[in-house]
């Protein structure tokens, strides 16, 4: 289980404050007494990772996690987490929204939105220029167009596939004998990325295994899978209109060397979260936030909160 610091929602990148001062100007951060007199929260049950996200006016903490096969008890795990960490009880959350693959398996979740909002509207948070976000997920890929208000207006996805998406690329180290974390670094090295013929996950790591037993560089290897998850994954971004600024989240984009990819077949600078596994839960519990304003006094519906887990599996 991974633990955030206390961070603020903009990235260091974006803006030139210390931590210590929220790295924004008090005005901007504080916002105003009704909003910072509450606690909101954001759960995101993603195929590999489960993150959460607790926002106090512009500070956040956060907890993640990988998702595995109980995600009714790690909902409830990395929420306990979270909440230990901002020393806070859970009655004192005024609103928590769950979202990703699993949001139906968070029992005390207030509502339950969608990871396409939740990520467009995390992202506007961080970035309020972006216009495109390129979501590379553990098991998909998500394009989404969004409006200055951060909200989606279009958006495509391949979740069919694996290729182009993190477990490609985890596939792949295994089938290379090398460390997730190193692709990247492995890749940099190379002077003359292959060209990986196979499309198909099961294929491509078959394909490098055996052009490796015949001599070809492990950097030229892993540098051409990935131009081969880069193509893959602007073969299903293109559907969109792509406007910038343009920013990257999901695992994928803590690969440096995809990154730099992606941002040499854009043609375009591209811009990346402090953590961007964060932007869904941050961009859930920002929902959950603007929800409970917009409510009229008495009228939210809000579950009772206790840590049941959900029964309809039984």
């Amino acid at each position: 289980m991974t633990e955030s610091k206390v961070s603020c929602l903009q990235s260091e990148a974006s803006c030139p404050q210390s931590e210590a001062s929220c790295l924004q100007s008090e005005a901007s951060c504080l916002q105003n007494e009704a909003s910072f007199a509450h606690y909101f929260a954001g759960i995101d049950i993603g195929s590999t990772m489960t993150k959460a996200a607790i926002i106090h006016g512009g500070i956040v903490w956060s907890v993640i996690g990988p998702t595995g096969p109980e995600q009714r008890k790690l909902a409830g795990k990395v929420m306990q987490e979270a909440l230990k960490k901002a020393g806070l009880s859970f009655e004192e959350i005024s609103y928590l929204v769950a979202t990703g693959y699993g949001r139906i398996n968070v029992p005390f979740a207030d509502k339950q939105i969608t990871e396409i909002s939740c990520h467009a509207r995390g992202v506007n948070s961080i970035f309020p220029q972006a216009r495109t976000i390129i979501d590379i997920g553990g098991q998909d890929v998500k394009g989404i167009r969004i409006d200055a208000k951060g909200k989606p207006v279009d958006f495509v996805m391949n979740d069919k596939c694996a290729a182009g998406t993190g477990r490609f690329l985890e596939v792949i180290a295994g089938a290379l004998g090398i460390e997730l974390d190193d692709l990247s670094k492995t890749a940099a090295a190379s002077k003359k990325p292959a060209r990986i013929s196979s499309l198909c996950t099961v294929f491509a790591a078959q394909e490098v295994a055996s052009r490796l037993s015949e001599g070809a560089p492990l950097s030229d290897l892993v540098a051409g899978i990935h131009q081969s998850v880069a193509e893959r994954i602007l073969r299903t971004v293109s559907r969109l209109s792509v406007e910038k600024e343009i920013v990257i989240t999901g695992g994928g984009a803590k690969n440096g060397h995809l990154v730099k990819m992606l941002a040499e077949r854009l043609g375009a600078a591209v811009l990346v979260p402090q953590e961007p596994l964060l932007t869904g839960a941050i961009g859930a519990a920002m929902l959950g936030k603007d929800r409970f304003h917009a409510a009229p006094a008495g009228q939210l519906q809000k579950r009772p909160r206790n840590w049941g887990e959900v029964t309809f599996f039984n």
